[in-house]
């Protein structure tokens, strides 16, 4: 039997399996990647309400807001990299970490708390949502 005979039985029924696997393959990569994407987009929504109903204020190159006004610049930033963000934690670094033009980085201040990386905030924000069923 020759290995380009294709209407061999034993052939047929392999190569039938082959692209059976190769399209389990693929619906399974999809399907990860679709579930994974549902994950961060509930992440990221988390984290723009977590940020919108702050009590602290967030500091953008020296000048202090309240969540809603840094939830909207977020945003704005977001849908910019929107492209290159695959990740909760590539929106965190390139929409909520530092500005673009400055180099500074974003603090967050709270009443009684020393300031912090809005980075450093909102990771820890972001473990303790991962941590918890949602």
């Amino acid at each position: 039997m020759s290995t380009s005979d294709f209407s061999h039985p034993i052939v047929k029924r392999s190569c039938w399996l082959q692209g059976r696997a190769y399209v389990l393959v693929l619906a399974l990569m999809f399907g990860a990647s679709a579930s994974a994407k549902s994950e961060m987009e509930k992440e990221i929504s988390h984290l723009l309400r977590y940020v919108e109903n702050m009590t602290c204020e967030y500091e953008r190159n020296g000048a202090r807001h309240s969540g809603a006004e840094a939830v909207g610049h977020i945003q704005k930033k977001f849908d910019y990299f929107e492209d290159d963000i695959e990740t909760t934690e590539d929106f965190i670094e390139y929409a909520a970490t530092k500005s673009t033009f400055s180099g500074k980085h974003y603090l967050i201040h709270c009443p009684g708390s020393a300031p912090l990386t809005s980075q450093e905030w909102l990771l820890r924000e972001l473990q303790r949502f991962r941590s918890v069923d949602h």
